[in-house]
């Protein structure tokens, strides 16, 4: 997106004199939306984000806490690639992952978990599945590469992201407190090294074109906008920033993201109140005759850049070399100019902060949507069960996830296709857990309540495996921020994940926005993905399997509205939105209690297709249950914080409960592989052949 005649105004003010070709392109990218949050800045500061457990908070690459204050620290990190999905479903998915395990690179730590959180339109849609499968495609090329485990995330179907998909990536790692780094560039003299691939013309724009709505020919006329991937380089880079942050040499990093050098240049200084000086004709070079403002804005991947003191560059050299890293000294760290030098001309040479920091923010109208909350067409309990589960929206990711691998490394505990995924640390001396996604559904119905919704969700995904709450990060996706409808949306979205965050006692450390999700068909809903971390999860959590002849019972209550559920979006009409419960840091406590009980046999969190769906998932293929609800609405709605329990000892349940949290016996699980389900006055029962199909598409349903 091009700058604005005020920005162009301001930065001429600011400099004296107009703005160079080169340096016009640079402010162009680093004061686009992608880079400089100008229309969500404002809105971030409702977030809590400080903490004993925090050492480093937003404003880095990736957040660092401490789990058990010892001399091992964990990042977390998230971010988008949406727009480049879109245009090159392949290279946009892989080229997003390489890009937040560098940002976990760029804090010294050693990338150790992968979660993916895709967002398509419905597949019935030719453009939607070639999406998907290119997405999925590039995800596991890129991630088994790189022997990094992809261990969970997220597949939601929508019909607002046709035209316009969401691919959030986040990465957990591990660093030792001593080799930690930041990217604040502190020390005057110190040199700019540039180590990983050669620069080439890919990616050129990445960050503006990211900062713009995406129109009918945007795969053709945005490709060169799209970086392309290399995992293998990035595994030698993945090595090589290990050995290099063992040596003790390195000042600051950061990686070349969104902007490329100048952005990751730029940035470095700008944080440290100092200023550099680049040779952008030093920059090791793939193609011939590259302009400056392509070797400064080029997004080409798998390259770090790292300061150093000047003795130690020859080390930095030969490590790069060791590692088959092509590798230069760029620059230098000076006082608070940037300035980029070019065939012995100067063209750039702007502060440092004002390139970086000074985008003006702004804040857009707001016209919030008042939605209808028409009831819910009553259908016949066997007509409403039926038809929800022939849903496409219905059915098991395990097609997308058996492309990952989850097991390199050896540290993946609980695998994909849980609530959550948990990781063994052993230099922790525990299990830490992940939990991420967002539904659209929820937020499209109410876009505070339900991104509040939406993240106590995945708080109770964490619960389920036995684990506290650590710590956030999020992306916040939405539409063009200066449609009023789109930013009452997005301010709503925000205030809503910083008002559970704040409940539950969970610092946001970091995270991601990415806006202007809008096509021709529209805007996206506001979708808030959450990455949770927890600590202390069970190595061996109970699971989702039930394993019959047990009770069932419901946690946390049978009321709640069918706004924003999925039996509503198939059944048509909306009704009300379920009320989010008070005290959610108990009542999630409470569920991690549950989970530990020694006479809970499976437990699975209630979410999409409400109780009915997680009844089908936790009796699994051969086992079937007898249950009695009030009504369909017990069935199907969608309330937050809930979960289903197998136990073996439902008075001694009861007991753990009391004054804690509600518990409703529904029913119990048999061998026998019918499911019948009773509801007020209507019964509906799920016979053995149904019950095998039934079995088919939750299994395979995406294949």
């Amino acid at each position: 997106m091009p700058l604005s005649a005020s920005d162009v105004e301001l930065i001429t003010e600011q400099l004296g004199r107009a703005p160079t070709g080169t340096e016009r392109l640079l402010f162009e990218n680093l004061w686009s939306e992608h880079c400089a949050y100008r229309s969500s800045r404002r809105l971030l500061r409702g977030f809590d984000t400080e903490g004993p457990q925090v050492i480093i908070g937003p404003g880095d690459d990736a957040a660092v806490v401490d789990p058990a204050g010892g001399h091992w620290y964990l990042t977390l990190g998230i971010e988008s690639h949406n727009h480049p999905s879109f245009v090159d479903p392949v290279d946009g998915a892989a080229t997003g992952v390489g890009g937040i395990v560098r940002d976990t690179l760029s804090m010294g730590a050693f990338p150790i978990a992968l979660v993916d959180d895709l967002f398509v339109g419905p597949l019935d849609d030719p453009q939607n599945r070639y999406l998907l499968e290119g997405i999925v495609s590039g995800i596991a090329g890129y991630g088994n590469a790189i022997g990094v485990p992809t261990v969970g995330g997220s597949v939601e179907l929508h019909p607002g992201y046709t035209g316009n998909p969401l691919v959030n990536v986040g990465c957990l790692g591990l660093v030792h407190r001593d080799a930690m780094v930041t990217a604040a560039a502190e020390a005057e003299g110190d040199t700019l090294v540039l180590v990983g691939s050669a620069t080439g013309r890919d990616g050129l724009g990445g960050a503006a074109f990211a900062s713009a709505d995406l129109d009918a020919d945007a795969a053709v006329e945005d490709r060169p906008a799209v970086q392309v991937g290399d995992p293998y380089t990035e595994k030698l880079l993945i090595e090589c920033n290990t050995a290099l942050m063992e040596t003790g040499v390195v000042h600051a990093a950061r990686d070349l993201g969104a902007a490329g050098l100048g952005g990751a240049t730029a940035e470095m200084v700008a944080k440290a109140d100092t200023g550099a000086v680049i040779d952008l004709e030093a920059v090791p070079q793939r193609e011939p005759g590259m302009q400056p403002e392509e070797i400064l804005l080029a997004e080409s991947q798998e390259r770090m850049c790292y300061a150093v003191a000047p003795a130690d560059v020859p080390e930095v050299l030969a490590l790069a070399e060791r590692f088959e890293l092509a590798a230069a000294a760029i620059g230098t760290v000076t006082d608070g100019h940037y300035r980029c030098t070019f065939a012995g001309q100067t063209v750039v040479d702007v502060p440092a902060a004002l390139l970086a920091d000074g985008a003006p923010a702004e804040q857009h109208p707001q016209t919030p949507v008042v939605r209808t909350s028409e009831p819910v067409e009553q259908a016949p309990l066997r007509v409403a069960v039926r038809r929800l589960l022939a849903d496409a929206r219905v059915g098991s990711r395990a097609w997308v996830y058996r492309q990952y691998d989850h097991e390199v490394g050896l540290r993946t505990r609980v695998a994909p296709g849980a609530d959550a995924a948990v990781i063994g640390v052993p230099e922790l001396r525990t299990q830490v857990a992940l939990a991420s996604g967002a539904n659209p559904r929820w937020t499209d119905a109410a876009p505070r309540h339900g991104a509040m919704a939406s993240t106590l969700e995945v708080a109770t995904n964490l619960a389920v495996v036995g684990a506290r709450p650590l710590a956030a990060v999020d992306c916040l996706n939405a539409g063009n921020p200066t449609d009023p409808a789109v930013y009452a949306a997005t301010a709503e979205m925000t205030a809503g994940v910083a008002a559970m965050c704040r409940d539950l006692e969970v610092p946001v450390v970091g995270g991601n926005v990415s806006l202007y999700n809008q096509s021709e068909e529209g805007p996206i809903p506001a979708t808030p993905t959450m990455l949770l971390l927890g600590t202390d999860a069970m190595a061996e959590p109970p699971g989702m399997q039930a394993e019959g002849g047990a009770t069932l019972a419901v946690v946390g209550g049978l009321e709640g509205g069918l706004g924003g559920s999925l039996h509503a979006a198939v059944s048509g009409g909306g009704g009300s939105f379920p009320a989010v419960p008070s005290a959610p840091r108990r009542r999630v406590q409470t569920i991690a209690d549950v989970a530990r009980s020694a006479h809970i046999t499976a437990i699975h969190d209630i979410s999409d297709g409400g109780l009915m769906l997680a009844l089908l998932e936790l009796l699994g293929p051969d086992l079937g249950a007898r249950v009695e609800l009030p009504d369909q609405a017990a069935l199907f709605t969608e309330a937050p914080a809930r979960v289903l329990v197998e136990t073996t000892d439902a008075p001694a349940l009861r007991e753990e409960l009391a004054g804690r949290l509600r518990m409703d016996v529904v029913g119990e699980s048999t061998a026998d592989p019918v499911v019948t389900v009773t509801a007020g006055a209507e019964r509906v029962d799920i016979d053995e052949a149904e019950r095998a199909a039934v079995a088919r598409r939750l299994a395979d349903r995406f294949v």
